[in-house]
């Protein structure tokens, strides 16, 4: 039987990224503890590491906001753009650990913005093995915040704040039944709130448990539906 589908309008949900908006739990309160102490940071840098989805980037872009520093990919560091890079003595690097690193150019990176007493962070789900030694020596020696795998706490304020978002209303029992059936993951809590989301659109569905569910069970067995 075929049934009349609304369209879900892909209207571009802007993700929020303002200090505001990032929930703080024990998973990640060093990471958040190294953003917030900006300028009274020890050294000229600092590392964020945690898995994906974490919040890495949110963080990053936090910091990029105080500093208006340049946000560039690790893979797309360059020593001839460094310059323009580093006009306002702040870099944001990101995915260190992703695809092949030019450490060459990141080793000047840190040599520049130490000479312009300017200030650096990187981020990475786990720091890489380096092959130029002093370029490991420096990044191991910067202050790192560790963001471990997202706890109960952390992942139910998250689901909330991005149903909220959405302007969708969800209550408690909702919450617990989404938090035991999906992977513990910030990351898996915006593929399934978007997912829930686009499909009650398309649907013109109540968010329920049993849609709920029956979302779930199709992102985790799509060849099924």
């Amino acid at each position: 039987m075929n049934v009349a589908r609304q369209l879900a309008l892909d209207l571009g949900l802007r993700p929020a990224v303002g200090r505001d908006d990032f929930l703080v739990a024990a998973s990640n309160q060093e990471a958040v503890a190294i953003v917030d102490q900006w300028p009274n940071w020890p050294s000229y840098g600092a590392v964020i590491s945690g898995p994906a989805g974490s919040g890495k980037s949110h963080l990053a872009t936090v910091w990029q906001q105080r500093t208006h520093a340049a946000i560039v990919n690790a893979k797309d560091l360059h020593i001839e753009t460094l310059p323009l890079l580093l006009r306002n003595k702040a870099l944001v690097v990101e995915d260190m650990d992703q695809g092949e690193l030019p450490e060459r150019a990141l080793f000047h990176a840190l040599n520049m913005i130490m000479q312009q007493s300017g200030t650096i962070l990187l981020t990475t789900k786990q720091l890489p093995q380096f092959a130029i030694k002093d370029l490991a020596s420096r990044i191991s020696a910067l202050p790192q915040g560790h963001i471990k795998t997202a706890d109960d706490a952390l992942l139910r304020g998250v689901l909330v704040k991005l149903f909220s978002d959405r302007q969708i209303a969800i209550d408690e029992a909702l919450v617990s039944f989404m938090l035991t059936r999906m992977a513990r993951s910030l990351e898996s809590a915006r593929s399934l709130v978007a997912a829930i989301d686009q499909q009650a659109l398309e649907q013109g569905a109540e968010v329920t448990k049993l849609f709920v569910g029956r979302v779930m069970s199709q992102m985790q067995n799509p060849e099924l539906f």
